[in-house]
């Protein structure tokens, strides 16, 4: 990643400033791109990789606009990867109008500039975030919106990108601490996916929806894999189900996989509450409720067998 002007220096374009931004210092632009005709986040369809780091730069600038600045930087160094010669629709204006707007960001942005430097800036606004917004919610997470931690999880993600590369510029190792951190929020991301009505992830036990008694029979029901002869390479996760087996046996997609078991939990969950079950406390599912599903979901099959004069294999 460039250099954004340094402890000392501004983007005043002299001869020792790397190309990239001496680009951005003397760029001029054939007409006016003015911020009523730029969105930083509708981006060109070849550059869709880099609007989460616009996304990120929008949603950080009130509280830091030099790390703002530092982000759409290094979406414009990852956007001019992608597309070096601008030859997808859009590109070049839209690079026009990026570089335009760093050029104009720079200096402001690196004198109001709270560190030393870029890289320890983007340490220290990494720290403040996780502390303030994801370990708060983590703290809470009894009253936490689901989505709101997902999302704070996403913004940490690309905080910690841009910081690598601020870092690796200037020659400086990451701190300890925000590894860690860091590896916490990647461990987290990878549990806490997006989902429709359902959070079916071990960390949404104590969400309202996930309380509803109907709700956790279904899910017990589906957890139930014994007898199943799952692959010898089978790497065992916690409250895998029968999706996940079928997932594993026949070489489903991830997300239909996921969005099938949603429809199944909440089909099962709506036809067991209306046969009254008994409760003893344990989650468990009617198996009227199974039995009513089946005939539903099979209605068509059977009728198909029978028009072929075939012997169903519901057994």
């Amino acid at each position: 990643m460039s250099s954004r002007g340094g402890g000392g220096g501004g983007a005043g374009g002299s001869s020792d400033q790397p190309p990239l931004q001496r680009r951005i210092t003397r760029t001029q632009t054939a007409g006016n791109l003015g911020e009523t005709m730029f969105d930083s986040e509708v981006v060109p369809s070849s550059l869709v990789d880099i609007a989460p780091i616009l996304r990120v730069a929008n949603e950080v600038e009130s509280s830091n606009p030099r790390v703002a600045y530092l982000c759409r930087f290094y979406a414009f160094e990852k956007a001019h990867r992608l597309d070096p010669t601008s030859s997808g629709r859009g590109v070049r204006q839209f690079k026009t109008a990026l570089l335009q707007r760093l050029e104009r960001e720079n200096d402001p942005t690196l004198m109001g500039r709270g560190r030393k430097s870029d890289a320890r800036e983007m340490q220290s606004f990494y720290q403040h975030y996780y502390k303030k917004y994801i370990q708060a919610l983590q703290n809470a997470a009894d009253k936490a919106d689901r989505a709101q931690l997902t999302k704070a999880y996403q913004t940490a993600n690309v905080l910690f990108e841009v910081l690598k590369a601020v870092n690796l510029t200037e020659s400086m190792e990451v701190d300890r601490e925000i590894l860690e951190a860091q590896d916490k929020v990647a461990e987290k991301t990878q549990i806490c996916v997006p989902y429709n009505i359902l959070p079916l992830d071990p960390d949404s036990a104590n969400q309202a929806i996930m309380k509803y008694p109907e709700i956790q029979a279904a899910v017990v029901a589906l957890r139930n894999t014994r007898g199943l002869p799952w692959p010898k390479d089978h790497n065992k996760k916690k409250d895998e189900d029968i999706l996940d087996w079928l997932q594993e046996m026949f070489g489903f997609q991830k997300d239909n996989v996921a969005n099938q078991r949603e429809h199944l939990i909440l089909l099962l969950a709506n036809v067991h509450i209306r046969q009254f079950p008994k409760s003893d406390g344990q989650p468990k599912l009617d198996d009227r409720a199974l039995t009513d599903v089946m005939k539903k979901l099979f209605k068509n099959y059977k009728k198909w067998c029978k028009y072929l004069d075939r012997k169903s294999s519901l057994w």
